[in-house]
């Protein structure tokens, strides 16, 4: 069985990073999910679906161990870098703008 190891992305409708701090195990799909034809529901064959998203792990070692031990194979996608850029009150009232003055090197090179 494959997993999928990562770190959630906070939700573009929070302003917070809530459910963003632990690592997440994901089980790919074995079998596809069909529409059942006398309710209309999406059902899935295997029961290992029913956790998706489910199986949470405080570190990525812990999460590897994990399915180490279950036999799975896994890939690990590591979360992107969040950068903040330092900034400055008084940068919003200065003749020329620091964001100004990167411009301009971006666009001289």
């Amino acid at each position: 069985m494959r997993v999928r190891i990562y770190k959630p992305t906070k939700s573009a409708m929070q302003s917070g990073r809530a459910g963003t701090r632990e690592w997440v195990i994901e089980t790919e799909p074995a079998t596809p999910r069909l529409p059942e034809s006398l309710m209309g529901w999406v059902s899935a064959g295997d029961t290992m679906s029913e956790l998706r998203g489910r199986m949470c792990f405080a570190t990525a070692d812990e999460a590897v161990a994990f399915a180490a031990r279950q036999g799975w194979d896994y890939t690990i996608e590591e979360p992107a870098v969040r950068r903040i850029p330092p900034r400055n009150y008084l940068d919003n009232f200065r003749i020329t703008r620091p964001e100004d003055e990167e411009r301009k090197l971006s666009e001289s090179r």
